[in-house]
């Protein structure tokens, strides 16, 4: 007969065994899902020139508005939708604050103030949906953009959606694990995309309310 002790320090050694095991195996996977992810972040516009009903621009980093006023500016489309813009600024401010200005850019230009990404999806649906449109041009940051078009798309299924990525010289993208700045944001990104994909399978599977 085993002793009590020893029984329960085998069964101790195993269950850290099997503990240590699980936490390689999820860390490989993570590891794995890592690569992939950066590898779906895009490195270039891949249409520039298709038009579109509107241009939805998700705010909070460098180039995004800037771009999406001048592509605006450019006639890629006829209306722009600003997410994410802090309250208290109006449609009049954000323009004179990147230098555009005229009665038909106000008239063009709407905006909205989500705080997150599954608010700018939200938000953006119901605009566009009251305006009767039926492609947009998305503008946000590269690295940004594979968790943006997942959020999008299940918002807004029915709705052409033509990915229009900007870049910062401060994300190194094409050796992005030699950097650690971009390193952290990139699986920052990726662990947020994890959580929004199971969060899109915890709502199908509940059906709806």
């Amino acid at each position: 007969m085993i002793p009590p002790g020893p029984r329960r320090q085998r069964g101790s050694r195993r269950f850290v065994a099997g503990f240590l095991a699980t936490f390689v195996v999820l860390m490989a996977s993570w590891g794995a899902g890592l690569v992939w992810f950066a590898n779906q972040i895009p490195d270039t516009v891949a249409d520039p020139l298709t038009p579109t009903d509107a241009i939805v621009v998700l705010t909070g980093g460098q180039g995004r508005l800037e771009t999406g006023l001048n592509l605006l500016s450019s006639d890629k489309a006829g209306k722009l939708f600003v997410s994410g813009v802090y309250r208290g600024i109006d449609v009049k401010t954000l323009l004179r604050m990147f230098r555009h200005t005229g009665a038909d850019m106000e008239e063009r230009v709407r905006i909205g103030d989500a705080t997150n990404t599954a608010g700018n999806a939200a938000e953006t649906s119901d605009w566009i949906r009251r305006h009767d449109i039926r492609s947009i041009r998305l503008v946000t940051a590269s690295y940004h953009m594979p968790r943006s078009l997942l959020e999008f798309r299940h918002a807004m299924s029915d709705i052409a959606i033509i990915p229009h990525p900007v870049f910062s010289d401060n994300v190194k993208q094409k050796k992005w694990w030699a950097w650690r700045g971009t390193t952290a944001l990139i699986a920052g990104e990726f662990t947020k995309y994890l959580l929004a994909r199971a969060r899109h399978v915890i709502s199908r599977s509940k059906g709806p309310s």
